[in-house]
């Protein structure tokens, strides 16, 4: 999304994909702006990426037809390509009508610059507004279930509307790597949070050692169980993975090579409950 690194993400990818484009699906976002304030202020932010108070860059949740579709030219030039195969509304907002923002997707997927809408973010009361969507990004991990009490899973299995997971590891948490001790940096989005304190990965790694027999039966890490079970959840089509090396991607894709049982994940889910 452009959001990320304020367009820098995108230049990365175009610059990856420069000569191999039709070796890659591209998908981005929009609806996350610093250039203007309409729409609903979300947070302040730096140039660095660090979100605070004390930030001097505004942004805003804004999906304006114009904004949408100055937003699109500008990630074209970054993403060094003709069209975008999945292009996604980061956030909802409440100050532009979700017609008047599908109309615009419509047209730009009509001009050929956009193959396929999703959503990001969003109710199932949203989609049913948006209409023909392909696809619905949700934060989705064993902790981070939210989207399960809203719907999410149910209606996009109905409605044959594809769900990316993101932050499927809990942001590592999943992994099992990050100890009681761990210290995290400024800017580290994790820096501060309860999920994150000493107490909870204590428990979570407890947990995560239980779930060793099962992985260990399937050649994987507790990572790549994890990752497992939540591609075998009601709904879930992709999963979203975050990898800083060419090894943890390669292991991350392992994980879509592991079939588990019902009764393997029956039995993870009682594990689940001993703890949570």
């Amino acid at each position: 999304a452009p959001i990320y690194g304020f367009g820098y993400s995108e230049e990365v990818v175009g610059r990856a994909l420069k000569d191999r484009r039709d070796k890659a699906i591209i998908a981005t976002k929009c609806g996350m702006v610093w250039n203007t304030e309409k729409g609903d202020f979300f947070f302040h932010a730096n140039d660095k990426g660090i979100v605070g108070e004390e930030g001097n860059i505004k942004v805003y949740k804004y999906l304006g037809p114009e904004s949408i579709q100055e937003e699109l030219e500008l990630s074209l030039k970054r993403l060094q390509t003709e069209y975008v195969d999945l292009y996604q509304t980061h956030w909802q907002e409440s100050t532009t009508p979700i017609e008047d923002t599908m109309a615009t997707l419509l047209k730009l997927q009509e001009q050929g610059k956009i193959r396929a809408i999703g959503v990001s973010n969003a109710t199932p009361d949203q989609m049913r507004e948006y209409g023909e969507i392909a696809s619905d990004q949700e934060k989705y991990n064993m902790f981070q279930r939210e989207i399960e009490a809203r719907g999410n899973n149910d209606y996009c299995h109905d409605h044959d509307i594809a769900i990316l997971a993101y932050s499927p590891l809990a942001q590592g948490l999943l992994t099992g790597k990050i100890t009681p001790d761990r210290k995290f940096n400024e800017g580290d989005v994790r820096l501060g949070r309860d999920m994150f304190g000493k107490k909870n990965i204590i428990k979570v790694n407890n947990m995560l050692e239980e779930f060793k027999p099962i992985a260990d039966a399937h050649d994987v890490n507790v990572g790549q169980l994890s990752l497992a079970w939540t591609f075998e959840q009601k709904g879930i089509t992709h999963l979203l993975v975050g990898a800083r090396n060419t090894q943890q991607a390669l292991d991350n894709a392992k994980a879509g090579e592991v079939k588990i049982s019902a009764e393997e994940i029956a039995e993870i889910n009682t594990i689940y409950s001993k703890y949570f």
